[in-house]
């Protein structure tokens, strides 16, 4: 492995970006319907649930950020809601499985005590043998998105943390591990170190999936974000591996930019050039899709050649040598 370099931000990545030329090989505009008039975004990869595949999504009217997380399954070239299953108060899902369970989380907002303008948002953890029996069991820090857990290989469970202001700047990632579900902590998630120069500090990032690879490294989806000269918002899907036994993590590298996918409105003009990472499947062939939110609007998928199959072959070096 090798050692990371200096600092990347935006402009570099998307410099090395555009040298790489990742092919896009197909690219779809999810369709859904039972939602009335409201869009459907910042979805998460398909899963399976009761041998059902569904997807979750999240749910809003154009003119307004009150966001209800519902669960989809694919009828024909239309994803329809199960209105079988709960709905949930949240923002921006997201799904793994730990010791069998499905966990499902995602952004609570409620007032700011300090400023009634303004919402205040944390991530909300929930667990259960399938959707239907989902009960919380954790609530993260004030202020913390992008929380997110992944299943280790000796059992124990991988946190990805997100803070911001002093610790975190604008938004940096930390990771720690905890052996499991019940010893998750705030003490745990406000200590965990972060991954350091990752982001600069006019910049933010986070994750938004985290899965295992073949060789015990942890394949991370996430966003790096920034604002330009007029204050629109720019969110690109970017991957990097963790070795969670050493600390070790490769440099971010971008996988897709907004132009890559099919035209489609924005929510605001300010976000036109947002694609919010939801999820990636891993094909056999060598191929991922990637499923993401679009300018807060629209779900979209692009498939492209499977980003963390090369770091599959790396040898992790053991943390004594």
């Amino acid at each position: 492995m090798q050692n990371k370099r200096a600092t990347l931000d935006c402009d570099l990545l998307l410099k090395e970006f555009h040298v790489r030329e990742v092919p896009v090989l197909q690219t779809e505009k999810l369709a859904f319907t039972g939602v009335g008039s409201r869009d459907v975004y910042n979805i998460t990869a398909p899963f399976t649930d009761e041998g059902t595949i569904l997807l979750a999504g999240r749910v809003e009217s154009r003119d307004s950020e009150s966001s209800d997380v519902m669960f989809f399954a694919q009828q024909e070239q239309v994803w329809a809601p199960k209105h079988e299953l709960p709905v949930f108060h949240l923002q921006d899902p997201f799904i793994t499985r730990v010791g069998g369970e499905l966990i499902m989380g995602g952004v609570q907002t409620y007032p700011n005590p300090e400023d009634e303008n303004r919402l205040m948002w944390r991530t909300v953890l929930y667990r259960g043998q399938r959707v239907s029996e989902l009960r919380p069991f954790f609530t993260g820090p004030d202020g913390m998105k992008d929380l997110r857990l992944v299943e280790l290989e000796d059992g124990g469970i991988g946190v990805f943390t997100r803070p911001q202001g002093i610790k975190g700047g604008r938004g940096k990632i930390g990771f720690a591990r905890t052996a499991s579900l019940e010893e998750l902590t705030m003490e745990l998630i406000a200590e965990a170190p972060l991954l350091e120069e990752q982001f600069t500090d006019a910049e933010w990032g986070g994750v938004n999936e985290a899965q295992m690879l073949s060789n015990g490294l942890i394949g991370v989806l996430g966003h790096i974000a920034r604002f330009d000269e007029g204050n629109n918002r720019h969110y690109y899907p970017m991957i990097f591996v963790l070795d969670p036994d050493t600390g070790w993590y490769s440099d971010i590298e971008l996988i897709a930019v907004r132009n890559n996918f099919l035209p489609g409105p924005a929510k605001r003009e300010d976000l036109h050039n947002v694609v919010f990472s939801g999820g990636l499947v891993r094909n056999p062939d060598g191929t991922a899709v990637l499923y993401a939110g679009i300018s807060d609007a629209e779900a979209h998928t692009m498939t492209i050649p499977d980003p963390f199959q090369r770091f599959e072959a790396l040898t992790r070096k053991n943390e004594n040598t």
